[in-house]
């Protein structure tokens, strides 16, 4: 029996477990990613550790989040990150150099290489055969030091794609496709794997588009094949040494086929509030809109805006509505400067924005009350946008510009005849805004930066022997992170800060839950289906761990979130019986005896006790022997050095 493409590079890779679906298993890291949102926290825990120097081939630290400066909070971060990086022998993507996912397809990803990274999108390298995954920051910490990246042994799902694009349906429309069919829990466990003809049809950038948004399916990642249009793509970049070929056997098995025709896909739209609400630009029809963001790592390639600048060329943006665009890096904003396409996308209106994420985490652009805003991103989570009652559809670059001309949802093949934009020759790269550290003689003398708004790390405990707390919040199905800790302008500068970040936890579903959770002092949460989707930030954990959260017992969990919790020292627990979900009310106390005992002899299942109602409610907590031990340890970081 042959092997799937991510197969061979677990393979390659593995360094404790067995390949077996389900089981854990330990990979050997070969790249790393931060960012600054996160960054600060990530680098807090790799000090923490020990470590003086990186032990991965390559670990780039980029500053793409938090690049919204109206206090001092930002500036510091990033001062501390730089100084962080050059004694620690990491590289640093400077303000303004790029988007991380964006910049590491481009300069630094490697076909076959592991990568993690401590953004949900890292799958994004998926597009040139990495096996990239979104992480937790005390992982990507633990694995800058050395230490093995666990995850349990995914499912493989083909997607095999055949034929060829219409004319104006764009790789964007492919993975909304793929979302209509799987749902954004679809691909929990699973890595997706892209095959069949349909594939050699496809550009890298337009492959990682794909691969990037696979992180709202909910699946370890996303990979396509390195073929001979991977090789052209990173020729082009000036870095044909690194490519590699790697495709599936052709006796690979999978778990799951999936079929797409791509010759028969439309136009298509997220719809407002989730990824997978997906309809066509034709059934939505042309309802007025009022904004229009261009950009994010999943939309912003030289590809991408190109295609946008020869929409808007000669014409202008509708009066009604507020056009933004984005380069996703330096190389491709300079490179539409020197080609004349920059000049055509201001002339038609647009306002340009600095290459970062900006409006897709909430940092500026946010629309207008009620605001309908068409944006090429990748999540339009409620509130998200920093409008909490903002209408926030998820559409492909072709149909984000034509829609900013005519003012309603358009459909780009209303055009006619496509553009044939092909991918250079050669791009222009220049990597002189990323900094080398410091040599390793050198790294001795060189000073940390610290701001006051950096604060340490949350005090964590061993697991205790009993667990007698009240439930301090009961909340529904598909609670994703910016639910749990929002992002946005106010709070993202707050990262390096919990005890201020906490104080914003959970606002979104109840305004008074910090203080009440404050006053409680210990206590655990309720949730339904999917809880925790969405971005890969441990604050979602860390936040929780500052205000007494023990556990969090929910229907099911996602797969990022989870291991968050686990880090943090906070039992993840499930329901034996969905049903028992209306067995606990907010404010219920409730009990977990013996749970230390339980765990440490390996349970699976453990009890708990409603004390308010007199019910009791058998849960899982289903831990491998390591997940286990750092439980009961207090959280990985306490693990870690207890292993040291």
């Amino acid at each position: 029996m042959g092997y799937t493409i991510a197969q061979k590079i677990i393979k390659a890779h593995l360094l404790s477990g067995e390949m077996t679906v389900g089981s854990e298993v330990g990979l050997k890291i070969d790249q790393t990613l931060t960012q600054d949102a996160t960054g600060t926290m990530a680098y807090l825990e790799f000090e923490a550790i020990g470590v003086p120097r990186v032990k991965t081939e390559k670990s780039v630290a980029y500053i793409d989040h938090n690049t919204l400066q109206t206090g001092f909070e930002n500036a510091d971060d990033h001062r501390f990150i730089q100084s962080v990086c050059k004694k620690h022998g990491i590289y640093f993507s400077r303000p303004g150099n790029g988007i991380c996912h964006q910049v590491h397809l481009e300069r630094f990803g490697k076909p076959g290489k592991t990568l993690i990274g401590s953004d949900s999108h890292t799958p994004t390298g998926g597009g040139i055969g990495m096996l990239a995954i979104g992480a937790g920051g005390l992982d990507v910490a633990v694995a800058m030091g050395g230490g093995a990246y666990y995850i349990s042994m995914p499912k493989m799902v083909r997607i095999n794609l055949s034929g060829k694009l219409q004319p104006w349906v764009s790789a964007k429309d492919i993975i909304l496709e793929v979302l209509r069919i799987m749902s954004v829990k679809g691909g929990v466990g699973k890595i997706i794997e892209y095959g069949g003809e349909g594939v050699k049809t496809l550009t890298v950038p337009e492959r990682a588009t794909i691969t990037n948004m696979g992180a709202e399916l909910g699946a370890t990642t996303s990979v396509f094949p390195s073929d001979e249009i991977t090789k052209s793509f990173m020729k082009a970049q000036g870095r044909e040494e690194d490519w590699m070929e790697l495709s599936a056997d052709e006796d690979a098995v999978y778990d799951e086929v999936i079929n797409i025709d791509l010759s028969a896909l439309a136009p298509m739209a997220a719809c407002p509030h989730s990824p997978d609400n997906v309809k066509t630009i034709e059934e939505i029809g042309p309802q007025k809109i009022d904004q229009v963001c261009i950009g994010s790592c999943t939309n912003s390639s030289y590809l991408d805006l190109m295609r946008v600048a020869a929409i808007l060329k000669g014409k202008t943006v509708h009066p009604d509505v507020s056009l933004a665009i984005a380069p996703g890096s330096k190389q491709v904003y300079n490179m539409l400067a020197k080609n004349g396409a920059l000049a055509d996308i201001i002339e038609a209106g647009a306002r340009i924005l600095e290459c970062a994420c900006g409006p897709c985490i909430g940092m500026g652009q946010s629309p207008n009350s009620k605001g309908i805003s068409l944006r090429t991103f990748n999540r339009n989570f409620e509130g998200r946008s920093g409008t909490r009652d903002g209408q926030i559809y998820l559409v492909s670059p072709e149909t984000a510009a034509v829609s900013s001309l005519t003012g309603v949802f358009t459909d780009p093949r209303t055009l006619g005849e496509a553009v044939n934009i092909p991918l250079p020759e050669k791009f222009d790269y220049n990597d002189n805004m990323v900094l080398a550290p410091a040599p390793v003689e050198e790294m001795d003398s060189v000073e940390i930066l610290r701001g006051p708004n950096i604060k340490p790390y949350p005090e964590t405990a061993p697991l205790a022997e009993n667990i007698n707390v009240p439930c301090s919040l009961k909340v529904g199905d598909n609670i994703t992170t910016d639910h749990i800790m929002p992002a946005g302008a106010k709070i993202l500068p707050l990262r390096s800060n919990i005890p201020a970040i906490s104080q914003h936890c959970f606002t979104v579903c109840d305004k008074d839950f910090p203080s009440r959770a404050e006053r409680l002092g210990e206590s655990i949460i309720v949730g339904g289906v999917n809880y925790g989707q969405g971005s890969s930030r441990e604050h979602a954990a860390l936040a929780p761990l500052y205000l007494g959260i023990k556990a969090v017992v929910v229907k099911s969990f996602a797969r990022i979130h989870r291991a968050n919790l686990i880090n943090a020292g906070i039992l993840p627990l499930t329901f034996l019986n969905e049903a028992d979900y209306d067995n606990i009310k907010e404010g219920d106390d409730l009990s977990l005896p013996n749970v230390r005992q339980r765990i440490a002899d390996g349970k699976v299942q453990l009890l708990l006790i409603n004390r308010t109602q007199g019910k009791e409610i058998p849960v899982l907590c289903e831990l491998s022997g390591r997940t286990k031990d750092i439980i009961l340890a207090g959280g990985l970081l306490d693990y870690t050095r207890n292993a040291k």
